[in-house]
C-alpha cells in the first residue's frame, strides 16, 4: 500500500539535497501524483505512445524508471510478442519497489528491472526511449551526451519521450507557472511548509531548462521531428522522432 508523502511536513534545521533513497520511494507514488499535474494522463500516453511506435526485434527502455509507473502503462499497452521493455534506474531503493509493483502484473512482453547508470549503459536497438523527468536530474553537462547515446540507440523511425519541468525564457512567464504549481500543490494537501522545504532540497540537484534549450539540443543530437505533446503549468513533455 503506497504510503502518504510526509517527508517536508515538519521544520527541518537543515535540509539535506533531495535523493531517491528508502524515504523517498517509500512514497513516491503519492508524491510524484500531488506534485506533477496531470501525471495520470501523461501515464497513460505514454502507454499509448509505445504501442504506435514499437517495433518488432526491438527493446522500449525507461530510463529513470523509478517505480515503474511509466514502465507498467507500456507494458499495458504494448503486445508485440518478441519486444522487451527494459526499467532502468541507479537508485536501490527504486528499482526494489519497482521489481515488487512490476511483479504484480501479467504483461505480453517481458518486462526487466535493473540498477544501472544510464550513462554507461549498453543499450541494445530500441523503438521507444522513455525518460520521465530524469534528464533534469543529470548535471547539465552531461545531457547532451546521453541523448547523443538515446539517438544512436534509436531505430529509424524509434521515438524518445522526454518529460521535463522546465524553466519559461522570461520571468513573468516563470512567475506565472511557479505560482500556478505552487497552488496545485496546495489544493493537494501539501503545506507551505512543505513545498518550500522539498524546493531547497531539490535546488541543487534538479537544474532545469528552458524549453529553446531542449529543442537546440534535441537537433544537436540529430533529432528533426520534435513534437510538443503534453503540457500543463511548468511541466511538459516531447516526443523526438529519428
Amino acid at each position: 500500500m503506497p504510503q502518504i508523502d510526509k517527508l517536508f511536513s515538519t521544520h527541518l534545521n537543515k535540509i539535506a539535497d533531495f535523493s531517491f533513497d528508502e524515504n523517498v520511494a517509500s512514497v513516491f507514488p503519492d508524491m510524484i501524483a500531488r506534485s506533477i499535474p496531470g501525471y495520470p494522463l501523461m501515464i497513460e500516453n505514454i502507454g499509448r505512445l509505445a504501442r504506435q511506435y514499437c517495433q518488432p526485434n526491438s527493446t522500449i527502455y525507461d530510463l529513470g524508471c523509478a517505480t515503474g509507473t511509466a514502465t507498467l502503462s507500456m507494458a499495458k499497452h504494448v503486445a508485440v510478442n518478441d519486444c522487451q521493455i527494459v526499467g532502468l534506474d541507479n537508485s536501490p531503493a527504486m528499482v526494489k519497489q519497482c521489481q515488487q509493483f512490476v511483479s504484480q502484473y501479467h504483461h505480453p512482453c517481458p518486462v526487466k528491472i535493473e540498477c544501472a547508470d544510464i550513462t554507461t549503459f549498453m543499450y541494445q536497438p530500441s523503438s521507444v526511449i522513455l525518460m520521465n523527468f530524469t534528464l533534469q536530474f543529470l548535471a547539465p553537462q552531461h545531457r547532451e551526451a546521453m541523448l547523443q547515446r538515446i539517438y544512436d540507440a534509436l531505430l529509424p523511425g524509434g521515438i524518445l519521450i522526454l518529460s521535463e519541468k522546465f524553466t519559461h525564457e522570461h520571468e513573468l512567464g516563470n512567475e506565472l507557472l511557479i505560482n500556478l504549481h505552487h497552488q496545485f500543490k496546495s489544493d493537494n494537501g501539501y503545506s507551505d511548509l512543505e513545498i518550500s522545504q522539498k524546493r531547497t532540497a531539490l535546488e541543487n540537484v534538479m537544474l532545469t531548462d528552458s524549453m529553446a534549450t531542449h529543442t537546440s539540443r534535441l537537433e544537436a543530437v540529430g533529432f528533426a521531428n520534435i513534437i510538443p505533446w503534453f503540457s500543463c503549468f511548468n511541466f511538459m513533455s516531447l516526443v523526438a522522432v529519428k
